[in-house]
């Protein structure tokens, strides 16, 4: 459910929904961490973290307004997951920029407006931000993808007969291996590497998985990975497009994924 009041200002900004930026809760679309995701939009990786905006102007055009206020966001946003209503109304001093356009699709617009459409652009203004096309495949979409293996997690699970435990994608054709254990191996080595050597704030993060274990989505050049501690993980390659590759419980992975846990950022 999304806000439809104006935010405050001397123009009109009909709020239609909103997101966090911050360590442990930024779109993925934007970035492999959080100093990624704010570069993608021009910001200095504040500690605290931004709310994003996403709303049309009087005339209908798309902007996204980054405001500083993010516990005035994460209310919305848990109140819009109940069902409930709330106005989005930031205070004018909190609004850090106003970026045209959407990174994001937006399912729904604003009465009484014209369609969304991008601003008329003036000298020096950046280009509009639009969301990642679905027809190809690259960092952004691999990291979506991620995203929806980690929200479906059961329906992936589902997918994998239980089999004997090994640290590889599990029921890969022998013909098919080299390139995905290539991939994955190069993955999970570099995922190690984040245990000896921090990597940037949100490159791993940890998530509420329910019975005592955790979500683990982690992210690095070229590939992505969601796990459960309790259970395998599922590897995403910019060289597999749209391959899910599912690596099972094998000696290795609990301690891996176990070490992850203790370095990723969690949501407050």
């Amino acid at each position: 459910m999304a806000a439809t009041e104006p935010a405050a200002g001397d123009d009109s900004l009909y709020v239609l929904t909103a997101c966090l930026l911050t360590p442990a809760r930024f779109p993925s679309v934007l970035g492999d961490d959080y100093p990624a995701a704010c570069a993608a939009l021009g910001l200095a990786p504040y500690e605290e973290g931004y709310g994003l905006l996403f709303g049309q102007d009087g005339l209908g055009a798309r902007w996204t307004v980054v405001i500083d206020d993010v516990s005035l966001v994460a209310v919305a946003i848990a109140s819009w997951d109940c069902g409930m209503a709330y106005d989005l109304s930031p205070d004018e001093s909190s609004v850090v920029a106003g970026l045209p356009g959407w990174p994001l699709p937006v399912a729904t617009k604003a009465p009484g407006v014209p369609d969304p459409h991008d601003p008329e652009p003036e000298e020096g203004d950046p280009a509009p931000l639009s969301p990642p096309a679905g027809d190809v495949w690259g960092p952004a979409q691999r990291r979506l993808g991620a995203d929806e293996v980690a929200l479906h997690w059961n329906e992936w699970r589902d997918r994998i007969a239980p089999g004997p435990t090994q640290e590889r994608p599990a029921a890969a054709p022998a013909a098919a291996a080299p390139g995905p254990y290539t991939g994955v191996r190069r993955a999970l080595e570099e995922l190690r590497g984040y245990l000896k050597e921090p990597p940037p704030a949100g490159r791993v993060r940890s998530g509420f998985a329910g019975e005592g274990a955790r979500t683990i989505r982690a992210d690095g050049p070229g590939w992505s990975l969601v796990a459960r501690t309790d259970d395998m993980a599922f590897v995403l390659l910019d060289d597999l497009p749209r391959e899910v590759l599912p690596v099972t419980r094998g000696p290795q992975l609990p301690a891996l994924l176990e070490g992850l846990d203790a370095i990723a950022v969690r949501p407050t």
